[in-house]
């Protein structure tokens, strides 16, 4: 038996059978990481010792015969989600030394559930990128074609349940964060609505569009450790009253809406027969398939990219080398205050970071704001109202998650556009707060593709079990 190839449920039964412990479990997966991370790149940092006497802990509760789903399971953290006591980067080199001194609510609720936390994934700098290349500690590789890019931001939580050296990981999600690299990497990725989940302990890139969410290797995995999860928190004044309830939802006779507006020129040929594929597999099996419109869909990207830099210009101040972060780099001394500041930044972030902030403070100055930031914000509210009267008509819509199919490492690097426009059918769902999954649908020669589910406000439950139905019929 190869215990890093279980899903949660197969790792529950055998450690409820005594087939097996967490202590054994969680040093497979330790093992796995210590051959095969070398060339991924998926973890920046492998916390062996906690994993290890987490995994004992768990034992203990196990022989009690009272445990849950996530006791003793292992898994990985995405490295802008606090885990007390350790490092947390967020990739970058402003951070590099960082200790989290508190758990994030989603690591305290997986801590309660006896989840086993084997380390930190690699991401792009402070969660900005959709290939994982943005990272200052090196770019994860796709395990399906380690030439290839795992998708971002959250790349090393993708790639590590895809190569199994992970039962499930967190990432988060500003405009595809999740879905991109689950894509990408051939695994399973929930984007939930926002609020369902708490972001307290989330390193903030753009606080009205962040959510935490699961990648795991099965739908019914990914709702397993979604249900731990979500809640409202006292320490996340946006988290919502929500309690998620498992839904039997046929997928005979459920209304499937697709956009008119994403099967266009620019969506890779490979990709488009891929997704209508899984979209009649879906009709075969009774649903009904109403073709829609998203007419403001053609502006999101310009909203998203003029709200994201805003937000993040404001969030990423306190990393100023006297609040937070590298302060007064070695080889470059400071004459004074202003020049601190200056110093830190400059050789603490990265390329797309410092795009971003640069692009967010010019939008917010005087005389911009009303252009730029409030602007965006109306049209923002129109790509909203889009999917409002969309779903008077269906239950869910079904899309692609990426119009290509993963790109060549550094192939995009040098075009911030063409980077942009991968994230082209992911970001209209963060800006109006929609749940969304991606599931893997098939592949293109040896490359995943996923097919991108999206639900209305808090119907997880629908979505989760449309997908499972669909999961059953795509042999991938």
């Amino acid at each position: 038996m190869n215990l890093t190839e279980l899903t949660i449920k197969q790792a529950h039964e055998g450690l409820k059978n005594k087939e097996f412990t967490s202590v054994d479990l969680t040093k497979a997966y330790l093992e796995k990481i210590k051959k095969l991370d070398k060339e991924i790149n998926a973890y920046l940092s492998v916390t062996e010792d906690l994993a290890l006497a987490q995994a004992e802990e768990a034992d203990r509760k196990i022989l009690t015969g009272e445990f849950g789903m996530l006791c003793g399971i292992p898994c990985a953290i995405k490295d802008a989600i606090l885990v007390e006591d350790q490092k947390c980067t967020a990739a970058s080199k402003m951070l590099e030394n960082y200790v989290a001194p508190y758990n994030a609510t989603v690591v305290k609720k997986l801590r309660e559930a006896g989840a086993v936390i084997l380390g930190k994934t690699n991401t792009d700098e402070f969660t900005m990128g959709g290939s994982g290349e943005n990272s200052a500690f090196g770019p994860t590789k796709n395990p399906h074609d380690k030439t290839r890019v795992a998708g971002g931001s959250s790349s090393g939580s993708g790639a590590a349940v895809a190569a199994n050296l992970a039962c499930f990981a967190l990432g988060s999600d500003t405009g595809g964060s999740i879905r991109m690299p689950s894509s990408n990497c051939g695994v399973v990725g929930l984007k939930p609505t926002y609020g369902a989940v708490s972001r307290y302990g989330l390193i903030a890139h753009a606080s009205s569009l962040d959510q935490i969410g699961p990648i795991a290797k099965t739908i019914e995995d990914a709702e397993i450790v979604f249900k731990t999860l979500s809640g409202k928190d006292k320490m996340d004044a946006t988290s919502a009253n929500f309690e998620f309830r498992i839904s039997n939802f046929e997928l005979k006779g459920c209304r499937i809406g697709v956009p008119k507006e994403y099967f266009v020129k620019g969506l890779d040929p490979k990709v488009e027969k891929i997704i209508k594929n899984a979209i009649k597999k879906a009709e075969d099996a009774g649903a009904e398939i109403i073709e829609i419109s998203l007419p403001n869909a053609e502006f999101a990207l310009a909203c998203y990219y003029i709200i994201v830099p805003c937000e993040a210009s404001a969030n990423l101040a306190r990393f100023d080398g006297i609040r937070y972060g590298l302060s007064g780099p070695k080889g470059y001394p400071a004459k004074d205050l202003l020049d601190v500041y200056l110093k830190s930044r400059g050789k603490g972030l990265g390329p797309e970071v410092k795009r971003r902030i640069l692009i967010g403070t010019y939008a917010l100055s005087s005389g911009y704001y009303d252009a730029y930031y409030k602007k965006a914000q109306e049209v923002r509210q129109l790509i909203r109202q889009d999917f409002e009267k969309a779903f008077e008509k269906v239950d869910m819509i079904f899309c692609p998650v990426s119009p290509v199919l993963p790109v060549k490492l550094g192939e995009k690097t040098d075009d911030p556009l063409a980077m942009y426009l991968m994230d082209i059918y992911t970001i209209s769902v963060n800006l109006a707060g929609l749940p969304a999954l991606s599931l893997p649908a098939g592949k293109a020669g040896d490359l995943p593709v996923g097919l991108q589910i999206i639900g209305n406000h808090f119907q997880e439950n629908k979505i989760l079990s449309v997908a499972e139905q669909i999961e059953k019929s795509i042999k991938f």
